[in-house]
């Protein structure tokens, strides 16, 4: 980690809509296929050969009841907690609905949107550490992970300005470090998601594309901070909706295209997830690319935030947020 990754983590630690028919089994056994086709997924004991083949594919993998309920209810309860703010988290980052943001400020859950950065909070960070969602990441990542970004999703019923939908977009270009074959993000539902509160929606096989340009899209209600989607986004494309129940958990590549919709009910749809890397990641320098808005705007962020962290990077950023969950720590 850089000085300037060490000196922001110490700050902050002084901090008060025709349906995707997905891919499944090709017409050769699965057997047939030789272990150097397989890109996405690494050897293991742990994925079905028709697992691994299916995110080969379709860049995700739907878990069913992978996390027990006793774990959802404790990640639940310190979310409420830190709403209330009975807890306060070193570089914890909440965010609110534009809509919500502009009302009467309620000191609850229903004033938040989401929760970032959590690694700080030995509660919710417990997610991370999950054996069983660990030895599904090492799938994809190897054996020396790193965790390198968290979130609480407590989406809101939207106020009737389409602003409780996420933009299509790929994860990738929030990142500054690659391979992007050994990145994978887990997320978990922490209640039951369907359609009508606004489940993910992917597009597969857009996993095995390029990086595409991303910029804030041109909605009449409004988007959220940060909030950023594919430029030339064709809504005609087919896509899946996973529905899931709580405790199932998706993993999906970096580059896959994916959303949500609108919570159209009455409740908050919660779901926790972590972005995972491997240690030998590198990180790269991504100006002159599409990333340079993410990049720039991350920047104007940290300045405001905090203004003693002379020096930042875009990189640094990520550095001091990043934790080993297992194996060795290398390069990230």
């Amino acid at each position: 980690m850089s000085q300037a990754a060490e000196r922001l983590r110490l700050l902050t630690g002084h901090l008060d809509r025709a349906p995707a028919v997905v891919a499944t089994r090709t017409s050769a056994p699965t057997s047939a296929l030789h272990p150097r086709k397989f890109r996405y997924t690494l050897d293991n004991d742990l994925l079905k050969p028709e697992e691994r083949l299916f995110y080969e594919q379709n860049g995700f993998l739907h878990v069913r009841n992978l996390v027990a309920d006793e774990a959802i209810d404790l990640f639940r309860k310190e979310f409420e907690r830190i709403c209330k703010r009975e807890v306060r988290i070193p570089g914890l980052i909440i965010m609110r609905d534009i809509t919500i943001a502009k009302s009467e400020f309620v000191p609850d859950q229903k004033a938040i949107t989401k929760i970032q950065d959590f690694q700080d909070d030995p509660e919710l960070f417990r997610y991370c550490s999950l054996p069983q969602i660990l030895k599904y990441v090492e799938c994809f990542t190897g054996p020396n992970i790193m965790a390198m970004h968290t979130m609480l999703i407590n989406k809101p019923p939207d106020a009737g300005k389409k602003t409780s939908r996420h933009p299509m977009h790929q994860d990738l270009h929030y990142f500054p470090f690659r391979p992007a074959d050994r990145i994978v993000c887990a997320w978990t539902a922490l209640e039951r998601v369907n359609r009508q509160n606004g489940c993910l929606v992917v597009l597969p096989g857009t996993h095995m594309g390029t990086l595409k340009e991303h910029d804030y899209p041109e909605w009449e209600g409004g988007v959220n901070k940060m909030y950023h989607g594919v430029r030339d986004y064709d809504p005609q494309q087919p896509r899946v909706h996973l529905e899931m129940e709580k405790g199932d958990t998706v993993f999906f590549h970096p580059l896959l295209i994916h959303g949500s919709g609108m919570n159209k009910t009455q409740g908050f749809r919660k779901a926790i997830s972590c972005h995972y890397a491997s240690s030998d990641c590198n990180y790269i320098d991504v100006k002159g690319t599409t990333q340079e808005n993410i990049e720039n705007e991350v920047k104007e962020i940290a300045s405001k935030r905090l203004p003693e962290a002379v020096g930042i990077t875009f990189q640094d950023t990520w550095a001091f947020r990043g934790r080993l969950v297992k194996g060795e720590k290398r390069i990230l």
